[in-house]
C-alpha cells in the first residue's frame, strides 16, 4: 500500500514539474530558435556584423545579469510567500522589485548610451568593429528598461508557479524579433536594407511590446497587482528592497562573473582573428540547443523548493529535486548528443563560411561532452537558491571562472600561444569542476531546515 501511495505521489510530482518545465522549456527553445534566426541573418552579412553584435552583447549582458539576479531574488521571496499563502508579502515584493528595477536600469541605460564607445574599447577592436559595435550598443540600450520589466515579470510569475504566461510573452517577443529583423536587416515590405542597425531596432521594438504585455498581465483585472497602484505603494520601501536585493545580488554577481569572464575570454579569442571569434559567437548560439531546454529545470528547482519549504513540506521538496535531476539528465542526453554527433550540421544552419564552421565544430564537440554535469549543477544551484542559499552558486561560479577558465585561457592565448582549441578544453574543465563543487556543497548544506526568508524579514 505504501509503495502504491509513493508511486502516486511521484506521478503527481512529475505532473507538476512537467506543467512548469514545459512552458519554460518552450520559452527557452523559442528564445534559442529566435537567436538562431537572428544570428543566421547576421551571419549572411559579414564577420564584422557578427563581431559587432558579439562585443556589444557582452556589455548589455552585464546589465541583463544584474536584473536577472534581482528578478531571481524576487522569485525566491514570491515562491516562499506563495507557499505560505502570504499574499500581502507577495504583492509588496512584486511591486517594490518592479519600481526599484526600473529606476536603476534607466540610469544604466543612459550611461551605456553616452559612454558606449568607452566600454567597447575594452576589447581593443579595430576601428570598423568599434564603429559598428558602438552603433549597435547605443541602439539596443533603449530596450534595456523594457528587458528589465520582462525579467522581473517572469521572475514574479514563475515564483508563483505560473510559467505559461512568461512563455506566451516570450513567444510574441521572439516572433516579433525575427519578423522585424528579417524586415529591417534585408529590407522587405517596403523598407530599405538596414543591416546591423536593423537588427538592433528589431530587438528594441520586440522588447517594448513584450514589456507592455507583461505589465498588463500584472496590473490588469485578476492580475496579482490589480488595484495596487496608489501613492503609498509607489514609494520606495528601502527595507523591502534591501531584503530582495540581498537575496538576488549573489545571483546577479554570479551572472556578472560570467559576463566579465566572457569579456576576458572574448579578448583572448580575438587574438586568433575575427574568423575564430565569429566561430566562437556562433558556437555559443549553437550550444544553446542543450542548455536552453535544460535551464528550466533550474528555475523549477528554485520555485518548488521555495514553495515546499514555505508550506513546511520538506520531504516533498526532496522528492521534487530527485525528479528534476532525473528529468534534466534525460533531456541532456539527447540535446548534448546533437552537439557531439552533428556539430557540422548545426554550424551550417548558422553560417556558410567553411573556416568558421571548422572551428565551430571543435567548440561544439567539447561542449557536448560536459552538458550533463553542467545541467545537473544548474538544478542543484536552483535548489540552493530556493532555500535562500543564493551565495553558494555565486561562489562556485567564481571559483570555476576565476581559478580555471580565465587564468588558463589567458595563459593559452598570450603566453603559450596554443591553438584556440585549448581554450575550448579549458572551458570544458571549468564546467566539470563546478559540477563537482555544487554537488559537494549541496550534500553538506541542510537546505530543507533553513529558516524561511519571509520569516527573517
Amino acid at each position: 500500500m505504501a509503495v502504491e501511495i509513493d508511486k502516486m505521489e511521484n506521478k503527481r510530482i512529475r505532473s507538476k514539474i512537467i506543467s512548469m518545465i514545459l512552458p519554460i522549456t518552450i520559452e527557452n527553445i523559442l528564445q534559442m530558435t529566435a537567436g538562431f534566426f537572428s544570428m543566421a541573418m547576421l551571419g549572411r552579412i559579414d564577420p564584422i556584423a557578427i563581431g559587432s553584435f558579439g562585443i556589444s552583447n557582452r556589455i548589455t549582458q552585464i546589465v541583463w545579469a544584474l536584473f536577472k539576479g534581482i528578478a531571481t531574488g524576487a522569485s525566491v521571496f514570491v515562491a516562499q510567500a506563495y507557499g505560505a499563502n502570504n499574499n500581502e508579502k507577495l504583492k509588496k515584493v512584486a511591486l517594490q522589485t518592479l519600481i526599484s528595477s526600473i529606476a536603476l536600469v534607466v540610469i544604466l541605460q543612459q550611461i551605456l548610451f553616452w559612454k558606449g564607445t568607452y566600454f567597447l574599447k575594452i576589447f581593443n577592436p579595430r576601428d570598423v568593429l568599434l564603429e559598428n559595435g558602438t552603433m549597435y550598443l547605443k541602439t539596443v540600450s533603449w530596450g534595456l528598461p523594457f528587458l528589465t520589466i520582462i525579467l522581473v515579470v517572469a521572475g514574479i510569475l514563475q515564483g508563483m508557479g505560473n510559467a505559461k504566461t512568461p512563455m506566451k510573452v516570450a513567444l510574441i517577443m521572439n516572433l516579433l524579433n525575427v519578423i522585424f529583423g528579417y524586415t529591417l536587416i534585408f529590407g522587405h515590405f517596403g523598407f530599405k536594407p538596414m543591416g546591423l542597425k536593423g537588427a538592433a531596432i528589431a530587438t528594441v521594438l520586440s522588447q517594448v511590446i513584450a514589456a507592455i504585455l507583461g505589465l498588463w498581465v500584472l496590473f490588469s483585472r485578476d492580475g496579482i497587482l490589480e488595484n495596487s497602484i496608489n501613492k503609498k505603494s509607489m514609494k520606495f520601501d528601502t527595507k523591502e528592497i534591501a531584503s530582495i536585493y540581498k537575496v538576488g545580488m549573489p545571483t546577479a554577481f554570479e551572472s556578472i562573473f560570467w559576463q566579465l569572464a566572457a569579456i576576458i575570454i572574448t579578448k583572448a579569442v580575438l587574438t586568433y582573428g575575427e574568423v575564430a571569434f565569429a566561430a566562437y559567437q556562433l558556437g555559443l548560439q549553437a550550444e544553446s540547443i542543450s542548455y536552453m531546454p535544460a535551464a528550466g529545470f533550474g528555475v523549477a528547482a528554485t520555485t518548488f523548493i521555495g514553495q515546499t519549504l514555505g508550506a513546511g513540506e520538506k520531504e516533498l521538496g526532496k522528492k521534487y529535486l530527485k525528479q528534476l535531476v532525473i528529468g534534466t539528465s534525460v533531456i541532456t542526453v539527447f540535446t548534448g548528443g546533437v552537439l557531439m554527433f552533428f556539430p557540422k550540421q548545426v554550424m551550417r544552419i548558422l553560417t556558410d563560411d567553411a573556416e568558421v564552421i571548422r572551428i565551430g565544430i571543435q567548440y561544439l564537440v567539447v561542449m557536448g561532452l560536459v552538458q550533463i554535469p553542467q545541467n545537473i549543477a544548474g538544478v542543484l544551484n536552483g535548489a540552493l537558491r530556493g532555500a535562500g542559499f543564493t551565495r553558494v552558486p555565486m561562489i562556485v561560479a567564481g571559483v570555476g571562472l576565476w581559478c580555471i577558465r580565465v587564468p588558463f585561457s589567458l595563459l593559452a592565448a598570450y603566453v603559450f600561444k596554443m591553438d584556440v582549441r585549448a581554450i575550448w578544453v579549458i572551458i570544458g574543465i571549468d564546467m566539470a569542476l563546478r559540477f563537482v563543487l555544487s554537488l559537494a556543497i549541496y550534500k553538506n548544506k541542510d537546505i530543507y531546515n533553513k529558516e524561511l526568508l519571509i520569516e527573517e524579514n
